[in-house]
């Protein structure tokens, strides 16, 4: 009798050994491997590849947790991929552990694949997190998405080539920062370049969301865009006239690509462009031209809100759900490392981004000449000017968001570069070029509204 009741508390014992495996306690002497798809930069030169590195060396080692990059992609690509291995297609790969993404796939995935972060996080450990980059991160009740790092928008220009015409208008860069402004000089260095573009706008749908969210307005209403109004039509005329008479670029493409040859001298865009944006311009002989990068406050209207709108972008980090619950906890131990204040920004000044935790924010805003590199020093320094001025504007989350944002941005430019070759024919046959502008202003305004319902 004796034998089998020691018999039955070995078993007892065995599983209880078992069931404690079960809660995922890790190992450094058994490492978990997680796979990850992220976006930050390339296979080659990626500032989180660094951070992870350096996680697995230190961190990650102690505790038993090795992350290893599979992919390095846009995320447009990782959505498509992250669809495509959920539905198990045909030549889809296995899910990652971890992936970097917009809010939007949450639209999308089933969150019953996901890892709610809320249960293996606690108090103490959301708290380091800014609360309205952290906010974003929810769907459905659940903490879905962490906020790694967050970009805004500012004004880049190629300081070099803009002096050159701004030379005898009587006007100093920092007037640029009016977009009544800025938009008046397109079409004027458009005639005095020869027919070059001298701003782009990265992101037509990002345009409009800061600009009315200026005006005491939504972009977005009901899931559709607010097309109509006189707000609206404020921040649309004067950008579709830059656009229709010349020097506002409305072609595909990001703005670095024609920063690099001088084919556009300033853009609105992502503070982690930084990272394309070259010091030199190349021109079609191969030859080069340094050049200086200005950096600006995003363009402003004259009627807009005292508190700068700065626009919150940027993708987060997931975990997908395991059965093996010590990736689940793996995947907590990341998580919590790279938003520590020194990890955080250490990653963020590497790439323009800003960071996610508050005593990281708030030591590179009071501080912005302690970071090393000179351009991301001027980066955050024009930051540390509107950033205790601003308030963060994250992008609506509502059905089909995405290709809502993709079609409004293929439309606008196809409507306003047909509109802008109408124009140059009827200058060619005589028009007059006021009334022709306007008119095709009021077109383009009628189709895009067509375009979009």
């Amino acid at each position: 009798m004796k034998k089998i009741i020691l018999c039955l508390l070995l078993c007892v014992s065995l599983l209880a050994v078992g069931c404690g495996a079960d809660k995922g306690k890790l190992d450094p002497n058994n490492p978990v491997t997680l796979t990850m798809w992220h976006v930050y930069g390339s296979q080659t030169k990626s500032p989180l590849n660094d951070m992870i590195a350096k996680f697995n060396a230190g961190e990650g080692k102690k505790k038993g947790v090795i992350v290893q990059v599979v992919s390095v992609s846009n995320s447009t690509a990782i959505d498509k991929m992250l669809l495509s291995s959920a539905a198990a297609e045909p030549g889809s790969v296995t899910l990652p552990d971890l992936f970097t993404a917009y809010p939007r796939i949450m639209n999308k995935l089933d969150s019953n694949l996901l890892l709610p972060w809320e249960d293996y996080l606690s108090k103490e450990d959301l708290a380091v997190y800014r609360e309205d980059f952290l906010k974003e991160g929810y769907y459905k009740q659940h903490l879905y998405m962490l906020p790694i790092a967050k970009s805004t928008e500012l004004l880049f220009v190629n300081k070099t080539f803009m002096d050159s015409f701004l030379a005898d208008r009587h006007i100093s860069l920092q007037q640029l920062t009016d977009y009544d402004t800025l938009f008046a000089l397109c079409p004027k260095y458009y005639a005095w370049s020869g027919g070059k573009q001298m701003f782009q706008i990265n992101d037509f749908y990002h345009y409009f969301l800061t600009g009315m969210a200026s005006l005491g307005d939504s972009f977005i209403k009901d899931g559709k865009p607010n097309l109509s109004g006189d707000k609206f039509w404020r921040i649309y005329q004067p950008m579709a006239q830059a656009a229709i008479a010349g020097g506002l670029c409305v072609e595909k493409g990001y703005a670095s690509d024609r920063w690099k040859t001088g084919e556009v001298i300033c853009n609105v865009g992502s503070t982690a462009g930084i990272l394309y944006l070259r010091d030199y311009v190349t021109y079609p002989d191969n030859s080069k031209k340094q050049i200086v990068t200005a950096f600006l406050p995003a363009p402003r209207f004259k009627e807009s809100s005292d508190k700068h709108i700065l626009l919150q972008r940027g993708t987060g980090l997931f975990a997908v759900r395991s059965k093996q619950e010590s990736k689940n906890q793996a995947a907590a131990v990341f998580a919590k490392w790279i938003a520590e204040k020194d990890n955080n920004l250490e990653f963020v000044t590497r790439a323009g981004y800003l960071p996610v935790n508050k005593a990281a924010m708030q030591q590179l805003m009071r501080y912005p000449e302690l970071v090393s590199n000179k351009k991301y020093r001027q980066l955050y320094t024009v930051l540390q000017q509107t950033e205790s001025s601003g308030t963060y504007l994250a992008l609506p989350l509502y059905a089909n968001a995405a290709s809502v944002q993709a079609k409004l941005e293929s439309s606008i430019k196809q409507i306003l570069a047909d509109a802008h070759k109408q124009y140059m024919r009827g200058l060619n046959s005589g028009a007059e070029p006021q009334p022709l502008l306007e008119q095709l202003t009021q077109d383009s305004l009628q189709q895009l509204q067509e375009a979009m319902k």
